[in-house]
């Protein structure tokens, strides 16, 4: 860019007699230097950042406190360094500096390197202590002497106010399961789903694979562990995620709701707005590394990794594998309305651009009368449909011309905002029980201007997959406004994993709080900047590439037709009920869905629940197996007349007692599937066949669950907001023959379900199973009434 700013500024000519004739832009040699001062900022913004990370839980003043320490001793002519001063005066520094500078000089360095080593032993100090995990164990009011000395210690060194990524040098690498504890649990997990042949079938495979290639395999992934941060998430990044040539729409992305009762503005501009300078602002403080880290049990830090990749960042399609590009900075966004991009500037010369500035904007997009072609329209379906034909695509019609640079755009885009015409909502019903007995702000009183007739399947399916076309699926992150004001997140899955979209989410959130609007309801402040004219992207598309579109668009549209979405708002009890039973409210919604499956389907399944291993250095996640022998043990004894109402509670306590250790385990890195999956990934590179591993693998997961938290960061206090609360999101069934199932509890009193199969499917109904899951809460509970 500089090249091209020096190739207007700077003009010259030949004249008749030979001489060089200059002509110099005034105004664009301003604008370079600009430029440049701009750069060297966040050069040297980057230097401090770093320094900052990577000397944490130090300080400068600490730096500074152990110079004068240095300095004061040899002034009194003592030798803190036992010798070493002198050895460094003697041997490092020149003798042209004098004996008096050359031994500053030699103090100097000696008081840094002094502050250096303190620096490396208390990060390695608090890298030992991160890996205690005894108070992942113990009972709530129950804690330990030792680990409450363990709590005061970490408390002590995580007092100073941390950046970002200040606890990553000192975070845990995710351990190595032994062998023979990850085969043991495994076969631990499956016993109550296989008659007695089929079991002991499985566990002859285990017992010849232990002794067999097991102990090869298991030296190679131990290996890993030894010269890898995350013996783990390279390989499931690339073999789950990229590696996968089906749509990544419904299969792989997932989507995030607005929040429940909190409306602002029906203005569609307006709420886009302030959300988009939300979001930028949040990705100015991931650069700067201001956010604060989130905080496990109040003091034990979690990985950050993922937030590096959540701005500025999209997924490239290739033939065989796709990869997964981020750019340091990005300088616009691009928005999607009526099947036309835009590309629209976060800045205006070195001035970010305020909420009033880019409703503006947005209003103007939003009037524009350009009209695209079919083939423009479907565009984005490529991204929805099959990858390999996107692939080839984008390599034969995108890497030259107009078609580049508008695809180069959008993937160098921080993210993309689509402007959506349809207009989505919560039932009146739901919105009002959720806020009542509240005080609520004063944009509250429009609520009649609701309709009443929205469904809220069709919300979560237009966030999930839109009409396939108006969704680009590949960026990291589609921020969705539709026409009425109200709000949602396509995510793609393979940067990050749905906690870290949800912080975004509510980042968003609170500046919008905090932002507001003015009584009409549009942005606070007026636009006096002069803003550029609207940007559209264009496009050539031959008759060729509409052929591909369509395809695609066939294929997108078929997926979306199947897919069978119910969302579920259970406000009958919540976690408040199940907590007076003494029980995780986790644990209990859990067997309530083991309940639910065995009573729809006639047999209990392999069930997957997705959990963070976040507490160490890379973690995404483990698979929790809450299909366990006394999951199915209690389910079998709940429909059982002969069975006691006193021995029904007992076989579910013992289930949710062995669901939460099972829970802890793989957040602890104590699972079975990753361990499993990675001595898998290792036979096929050494193409030695393993039997019991390809058992282990191809087995389908006909019951996906995922707990969404309803909030990490605490930017809104949603005690005493409660409208701002989230319904959550969902994502598509992982087997044909199964469901997904995500939920969030909010409140006390309210859990949402969000339930998903496959319409093809004759066996699956996704709203007959949330009733089923609706009816096995209310009869676990009501054991614990009648008890």
């Amino acid at each position: 860019m500089a090249e091209a700013h020096q190739a207007v500024a700077l003009k010259f000519t030949i004249t008749h007699e030979g001489k060089i004739d200059f002509d110099l832009n005034h105004e664009m040699l301003k604008e370079i230097y600009h430029t440049g001062v701009r750069t060297a900022v966040k050069k040297l913004r980057s230097i401090r950042v770093r320094v900052h990370r990577h000397t944490y839980p130090a300080s400068p003043a600490t730096w500074l406190a152990a110079l004068t320490a240095v300095f004061a001793c040899v002034y009194a002519q003592m030798d803190p360094s036992m010798g070493t001063i002198g050895f460094i005066q003697d041997h490092l520094v020149p003798s042209l500096f004098g004996a008096t500078v050359g031994l500053l000089i030699a103090s100097f360095v000696f008081a840094t390197l002094l502050w250096l080593a303190i620096i490396s032993f208390l990060r390695y100090f608090l890298k030992v202590l991160l890996y205690y995990k005894g108070y992942m164990y113990e009972e709530r009011g129950k804690v330990s002497f030792s680990t409450q000395l363990w709590m005061v210690i970490i408390k002590t060194f995580c007092s100073k106010t941390p950046g970002l990524y200040s606890y990553q040098g000192s975070l845990p690498n995710l351990p190595v399961p032994p062998l023979k504890d990850t085969l043991a649990r495994y076969l631990r997990s499956i016993e109550g789903l296989h008659d007695k042949e089929e079991y002991e079938r499985i566990v002859e495979m285990a017992r010849v694979f232990e002794q067999t290639i097991a102990p090869r395999l298991q030296r190679y992934v131990i290996f890993k562990w030894l010269v890898t941060t995350n013996y783990v998430t390279d390989w499931w990044e690339e073999y789950v995620y990229l590696r996968g040539r089906s749509p990544i729409m419904v299969n792989s992305n997932y989507y995030g709701m607005d929040t429940i009762a909190c409306q602002p503005t029906f203005i569609q501009a307006a709420r886009a707005a302030n959300c988009v300078v939300g979001l930028l602002q949040f990705r100015r403080r991931i650069e700067r590394e201001t956010v604060k880290p989130i905080m496990g049990a109040g003091a034990v830090p979690l990985c950050s990794f993922q937030y590096e990749r959540l701005f500025n960042t999209t997924r490239v399609p290739g033939i065989e594998t796709d990869r997964i590009v981020h750019l340091n900075d990005s300088r616009h966004i691009v928005v999607v309305c009526e099947g036309t991009f835009y590309k629209v500037p976060i800045y205006i010369g070195k001035t970010p651009l305020e909420p009033c500035d880019f409703e503006k904007i947005f209003t103007s997009i939003l009037d524009d009368e350009h009209q695209p072609t079919e083939a423009e329209l479907h565009l984005p379906a490529l991204t929805a449909g099959d990858r390999v034909p996107w692939a080839e695509a984008r390599s034969q019609y995108f890497s030259k011309g107009c078609n580049k640079s508008s695809l180069d755009a959008i993937e160098s885009a921080a993210f993309i905002l689509v402007l959506d015409s349809d207009e989505f909502d919560y039932d009146q019903e739901t919105i009002e029980k959720m806020v009542e007995g509240q005080h609520l702000p004063k944009w509250f009183g429009t609520i009649d201007l609701r309709k009443t007739d929205f469904n809220l399947d069709d919300y979560g399916k237009s966030l999930l997959h839109g009409n396939c076309y108006n969704r680009w699926f590949d960026k990291s992150f589609n921020f969705v406004v539709f026409k009425n004001g109200r709000l949602g997140v396509n995510a793609e899955h393979s940067f990050a994993d749905a906690p870290v979209v949800a912080h975004l989410y509510e980042e968003s959130m609170g500046y919008d709080k905090d932002a507001g609007y003015e009584d009409d309801g549009h942005c606070r402040g007026v636009s006096t900047k002069k803003l550029p004219s609207l940007n559209r992207l264009k496009w050539e598309i031959s008759e060729e590439l509409h052929s591909t579109i369509e395809s695609s668009l066939s294929v997108a549209k078929e997926l979306a037709d199947d897919l069978d979405l119910k969302i579920l708002i259970h406000n009958d009890f919540g976690k408040g009920a199940m907590k007076k039973c003494k029980i995780s409210p986790d644990a209990f919604i859990q067997n309530g869905m083991q309940l639910a499956f065995r009573r729809a389907m006639g047999h209990s399944c392999y069930t997957y629940e997705s959990c963070m291993t976040r507490l160490y250095r890379e973690g995404r996640t483990e698979t929790v197996r809450p299909c366990t022998v006394e999951s199915v043990n209690f389910c079998k004894a709940m429909d059982d007349p002969n069975v006691s109402i006193e021995e029904k509670v007992a076989l579910f306590k013992k289930a949710t007692v062995v669901h939460v250790k099972s829970y802890c385990d793989a957040m602890c890195g104590m699972g079975v599937d990753r361990h499993l999956f990675t001595l898998y990934v290792v036979s096929k590179y050494l193409e030695v066949d393993s039997p019991f591993l390809q058992q282990v693998l191809s087995q389908p997961w006909e019951l996906s669950t995922s707990q969404t938290p309803a909030t990490q960061a605490n930017i809104v206090d949603l005690k005493k907001y409660p409208y701002y609360s989230s319904a959550g999101g969902g994502f598509g069934p992982v087997s044909d023959k199964g469901y997904g199932v995500s939920y969030i509890i909010t409140g006390e009193d309210n859990i949402f379900f969000h339930v998903s199969s496959k319409r093809s499917c004759p066996t699956t109904d996704s709203a007959k199973f949330a009733e089923d899951i609706k009816k096995a809460l209310a009869d676990i509970l009501a054991l614990f009434d009648s008890n």
